[in-house]
């Protein structure tokens, strides 16, 4: 139902997008870390998958899994380049309707589909660790690609909705964002008109979504503690645990900063627009930029690859 109020009722042709506030004088040598995480979330993610595309001993289900967590990541980043550096570069604010709908459904689908790699990756550890000699005949090639494919089209399925649902509402003039990307907390907040079905809808979709990825993932982490902890020696403690240590750093870059975005919108205007802004951006930059440094450190198998594909490369020059 449309709102009844004289205030003016459109659909707008466009967003304002917004830097950080405060240092918009400053966005130009913003721009270069900007920049140099990009280089870094695509050079080390791409990396990542040559590596293990390339080198047949990595084709098993653990590294393809962390393929399938580098490409979600790549995807994620690359729906922000766009607008991120055109604002920061060049100063172009706005981004019509449509392509901000785009935006946001591409960011956030995948964003739903890395929460459901890392749990994938979760149950991939529980598995080498509690059943080591049926490893392989578990986690399948057909059943990593089914897991693969189930990932994908639920993150379409879910996140298709939010697109509809957002063009029902009616819009009162509001059109600024607050940040230099769209996202649905953000823009659910600009309509005038009734938007309890949108933040239903957004509240499941957290809830099916990323609640229930985090609540298994802790579970599986409980199954593989209790495992572990009746496992005789030390040493073998130690080396069981070692295998998820890369994991574990993955999970945390991701959810801490996703749950410290969520508590910021939550708070809304209490909370200052710069904080706004370092919080989304920390939660759609920390874990592409943080998880292939981390792998490559602590994985001795992709190291391994990195430095063959290196002496590769230096014997053709």
């Amino acid at each position: 139902m449309r709102n009844s109020s004289s205030t003016p009722e459109f659909l707008p042709t466009r967003f304002i997008l917004v830097g950080i506030p405060g240092l918009e004088a400053e966005h130009i040598w913003i721009s270069i870390p900007f920049c140099l995480m990009y280089m870094i979330i695509f050079l080390g993610n791409g990396t990542i998958l040559h590596v293990i595309r390339t080198d047949t001993a990595l084709h098993q289900p653990m590294y393809l899994f962390l393929a399938m967590l580098a490409l979600a990541e790549v995807g994620v980043s690359a729906s922000t380049l766009p607008t991120v550096l055109g604002v920061f570069l060049f100063g172009i604010t706005e981004i019509s309707f449509n392509a901000c709908l785009l935006q946001m459904f591409s960011i956030h689908s995948f964003s739903i589909m890395e929460s459901a790699v890392l749990l994938s990756m979760s149950v991939d550890r529980f598995v080498a660790i509690y059943n080591p000699l049926r490893y392989t005949a578990i986690l399948t090639m057909p059943r990593i690609f089914g897991m693969a494919a189930s990932i994908g089209l639920k993150s379409i399925v879910l996140m298709a909705p939010l697109t509809i649902l957002l063009r029902r509402l009616t819009f009162c003039g509001h059109n600024i964002l607050s940040h230099s990307y769209c996202l649905h907390p953000n823009l659910i907040h600009l309509p005038c008109g009734d938007a309890t079905v949108n933040n239903v809808y957004g509240l499941f979709i957290i809830t099916s979504t990323f609640g229930l990825d985090s609540l298994l993932i802790v579970v599986s982490y409980g199954f593989i503690l209790h495992t572990v902890l009746s496992i005789a020696t030390g040493e073998g403690r130690r080396k069981a645990l070692s295998t998820c240590g890369s994991h574990v750093c993955a999970v945390f870059s991701y959810y801490v900063p996703m749950l410290g975005l969520s508590i910021v919108h939550r708070l809304g205007y209490h909370v200052s627009p710069l904080l706004h802004a370092m919080m989304a951006n920390a939660y759609l930059f920390l874990p592409p930029v943080v998880n292939p440094i981390v792998y490559s450190i602590k994985t001795k198998e992709i190291r391994r690859g990195i430095s063959w594909m290196l002496s590769e490369k230096k014997a053709r020059v």
